[in-house]
């Protein structure tokens, strides 16, 4: 990841609250990343993944993550995406909490298409 940023890829979008940092979403073309699912075509061109999260732990339940979600939706489609995938996971998931939760996804028009591992769900939104 440390070489897609410096060959300056962008993979993601940040949170502020005035020159304060609050939060991060991980947002790029699907081929940026790793495979993240088994069932992945990677011969569909112009899937972008949303694969992370991160909101600082003061600003946790504020709505953070769901502003970022829909930036990074906006972000996708306006840079070109024709589809983006998400790996959200159920709200009671004890792991991949970073990756998101199915419901903020569901709520903006994702459906599921699938799962990665075994806490994973695959979700897609086609532009």
């Amino acid at each position: 990841m440390a070489a897609i940023v410096a060959a300056g890829t962008p993979v993601g979008i940040i949170a502020r609250s005035g020159s304060e940092v609050i939060g991060w979403c991980s947002v790029a073309p699907r081929v940026t990343f790793r495979k993240l699912s088994p069932d992945q075509n990677d011969e569909e061109k112009g899937i972008w993944s949303i694969v992370c999260f991160f909101v600082v732990r003061a600003r946790r339940n504020g709505g953070i993550g769901a502003a970022l979600l829909d930036a990074a939706i906006n972000h996708a489609f306006k840079s070109g995406a024709s589809a983006i995938e998400a790996y959200p996971v159920d709200p009671e998931s004890p792991s991949f909490r970073f990756m998101g939760f199915k419901p903020m996804f569901a709520a903006r028009g994702f459906r599921a298409t699938g799962t990665a591992g075994s806490r994973r769900n695959v979700m897609r939104l086609d532009g």
